[in-house]
């Protein structure tokens, strides 16, 4: 009896699958350092060296479209080979080793140092499909190692535009949107991902809201999800460092801006990209709870969401 409604739960399982057309799937949560996060002597730190944690992953997003048996990945980070590991694991059809193509937001460590595992040293890749806005796309042609990886042909690199849809199936398209923040080697970009019947809005970083040319609240509302950045819980967990130098929204400031928002827009919104020191990524911290009791969520490693 016990193996009859296993196979049952099995069966629901695959058919809720099969049922959704698109969906997305979070592969990571963290700020760039991952975690450990080097140097760190916190206690947290300290245990995940004995004992890593696979939910410890920085920030990065599937997307997988079942029925054209296509699927990407939004950032290539350091922990880039378990993560497309889980977007295979997600997405049967996968004969291959690597996805149709992958989305960069911009040239800070942890969003794209992960396309160094597409060379030669590791899985030698061949032509695989990397988008990137045109500065984001000079820098990789211009500089090494990334240009090694363009000569070698590993990657080939397919230009975006702000605001420009890029129709990737007849389910899906991205559209990247330029955000501000520490530009020092190429812009910045969230992405709105469009779906059959859904979309996602995801900003894994930027700096304060009030810089930006549009309106949060309203790309939120339009959205039916929003991945936004939540780097730093508040201004005490970084020993009230020089902030215009790591400028990022606190979310306690986040949630103050977004209080008004109706009960079903809250909803939409999950915290992502989580610093090292920040207690949101204990999902039993005070922190945590104030964020959820608030009416907004927090991304966890494995969520999924249909589109």
């Amino acid at each position: 009896m016990k193996n009859f409604f296993a196979a049952v739960l099995i069966l629901l399982l695959v058919q809720s699958v099969s049922a959704q057309q698109v969906e997305l799937l979070v592969l990571g949560t963290l700020q760039d350092g991952g975690m450990p996060h080097i140097g760190c002597e916190q206690k947290a730190c300290q245990e995940l060296i004995q004992h890593p944690d696979p939910a410890k992953k920085v920030v990065s997003l599937g997307l997988i479209d079942h029925a054209n048996q296509k699927n990407y990945l939004f950032e290539a980070t350091p922990e880039i080979s378990s993560q497309l590991s889980l977007l295979k694991e997600y997405s049967p059809f996968q004969n291959n080793k690597i996805p149709n193509g992958i989305f960069i937001t911009h040239a800070h460590m942890g969003h794209y140092s992960g396309l160094l595992y597409l060379g030669k040293e590791a899985l030698g890749a061949q032509m695989e499909t990397v988008y990137a806005m045109p500065k984001m796309k000079r820098f990789l042609e211009n500089n090494q190692p990334w240009k090694m990886l363009i000569d070698q042909q590993n990657i080939m690199i397919e230009s975006l535009e702000n605001e420009t849809p890029k129709q990737l199936t007849s389910n899906i398209k991205v559209i990247p949107i330029l955000v501000p923040h520490r530009d020092e080697l190429s812009e910045t970009v969230g992405y709105k991902i469009v779906g059959p019947t859904k979309t996602a809005l995801f900003i894994p970083d930027i700096n304060k809201w009030s810089l930006w040319d549009q309106d949060i609240r309203a790309q939120i509302h339009e959205a039916n999800y929003a991945f936004i950045d939540a780097t730093f819980f508040d201004n005490s967990e970084v020993g009230y460092r020089d902030l215009s130098q790591i400028p990022h929204p606190f979310v306690i400031e986040s949630m103050d801006l977004l209080n008004d928002l109706s009960k079903t827009d809250k909803d939409k919104v999950y915290f992502i990209h989580f610093n090292h020191t920040n207690p949101l990524i204990d999902s039993e911290s005070t922190a945590s709870n104030k964020v959820e009791s608030a009416g907004f969520q927090l991304a966890r490693i494995g969520m999924r969401f249909e589109l």
